[in-house]
């Protein structure tokens, strides 16, 4: 099922959700990016635990299940990776150019999208390379 869509796609919907419709939640995006649960620790510490900390750890578990789907071999696992690109083309250019996407939490989402991308061509490659039997590169034998 939707074996096809990119996981992180849904962090960077989320996150544009926040930035474009802040204002629908009652609060700019920032404002609710930096909420954050305050708990204190047995140290005497306060460990601060922000919203935009639960979408970075939301996209962390994204990125795992998006890595495991990369096993695969098909014409299905291609597209994955196709739209994968695309999603990572465009959350780089959101971060680079749009205002509200420059700061650490989208910056971690694009660097996950750029993991699964290059992740997701590595290991297709190497299971592509088990699939046909090879130890060596698919062309010549060094």
């Amino acid at each position: 099922m939707l074996k096809w869509f990119p996981l992180l796609l849904i962090s960077i919907a989320i996150y544009n959700l926040l930035i474009f419709g802040g204002e629908l939640f009652g609060s700019p995006a920032q404002v609710l990016l930096d909420r954050s649960i305050n708990v204190p620790m047995f140290s005497g510490d306060i460990w601060m635990f922000r919203l935009g900390d639960l979408l970075v750890l939301g996209s962390l578990c994204l990125l795992f299940f998006e890595i495991v789907k990369s096993t695969r071999t098909g014409s299905v696992e291609v597209l994955n990776h196709a739209l994968s690109m695309m999603v990572f083309v465009v959350a780089l250019v959101e971060f680079l150019l749009v205002r509200g996407f420059s700061n650490t939490t989208f910056f971690f989402i694009v660097v996950m999208a750029f993991f699964d991308v290059v992740a997701g061509f590595t290991i297709s490659i190497v299971a592509a390379k088990r699939d046909l039997g090879t130890t060596h590169g698919l062309i010549g034998t060094n």
